[in-house]
């Protein structure tokens, strides 16, 4: 297996980027076009974006996905905290220890840039990804429920 290694995507990357997120988009029955997609993906890109970063993963000079991190703010948690909000990796690349490899990198970008305490959603029948992250020492908030409003756009 290659080692993976990230490059922190940018307005140039957008032509390989977009294609892994429909792909997950996909995988996880998320329902928004390939126009918001790009919409909620192009802030993320900026080289001084606020809200968060990407990183493009590769193994072998070949883009195998991405991993995407949202800033926010915890006052329980004790400051900036991040979602982990989409992490995704061909099939191909899957099984071979790279997610492992992923959640260490983002920990440590994480800590580099000042984030408290990381979170992310996974599907509740999604056992080999709650295998992985709990491995990489991530759990369960169990007295909490993570619970959404979509607020409507003007």
């Amino acid at each position: 297996m290659d080692s993976p290694y990230f490059q922190v995507a940018n307005d140039s990357h957008v032509a390989a980027l977009l294609p892994l997120v429909r792909a997950s988009h996909e995988f996880e029955q998320i329902g928004l076009s390939e126009q918001q997609q790009r919409d909620a993906v192009l802030p993320l890109l900026s080289t001084d974006s606020q809200v968060g970063r990407v990183w493009l993963i590769f193994t072998s000079q070949k883009v195998v996905g991405y991993v995407a991190l949202c800033f926010g703010y915890s006052i329980e948690l004790g400051g900036r905290d991040a979602f982990i909000d989409e992490l995704f990796l061909i099939e191909s690349a899957r099984g071979q220890g790279i997610g492992k490899q992923v959640l260490d990198f983002v920990i440590r970008q994480a800590a580099s840039l000042g984030v408290a305490a990381l979170h992310l959603e996974v599907s509740r029948a999604n056992d080999r990804a709650k295998r992985l992250y709990s491995q990489a020492g991530f759990s369960a908030r169990d007295r909490y429920h993570l619970m959404t409003f979509k607020v409507a756009s003007n």
